[in-house]
């Protein structure tokens, strides 16, 4: 599956548009983590346990939608957006939303 987040395909041409695909994904952050992020937030520093957590999700949520294209009968996915949202109460959970056109090239 090639994936693109440009509208098009450099040197290849789209044959067939398929339709729009999408995947989400939603994942609680734990307790431990946060209190681990909150203090390096404090002392300084990247957070490894949430870079981690927000890699799995965009990635669960990109398979999901290349699945999708898949059913349809698509090779590629053009146009691919990915949207990072906090929802729940008090933020505690992470949405990753992706987007993109399907298509045959």
């Amino acid at each position: 599956m090639i994936l693109s987040t440009t509208p098009t395909i450099e040197g290849r041409t789209i044959r067939e548009y398929k339709g729009v695909v999408t995947g989400e994904t939603i994942i609680g952050a734990n307790f431990v983590k946060d209190l681990f992020a909150g203090i390096r937030d404090i002392v300084g520093g990247r957070s490894a346990s949430y870079e981690k957590v927000l890699r799995e999700a965009k990635n669960t949520s990109m398979n999901e939608m290349m699945d999708r294209a898949r059913e349809m009968g698509a090779n590629a996915i053009v146009g691919i957006d990915i949207d990072y949202e906090t929802i729940g109460e008090s933020n505690s959970m992470l949405m990753v939303a992706t987007s993109g056109t399907a298509v045959v090239i």
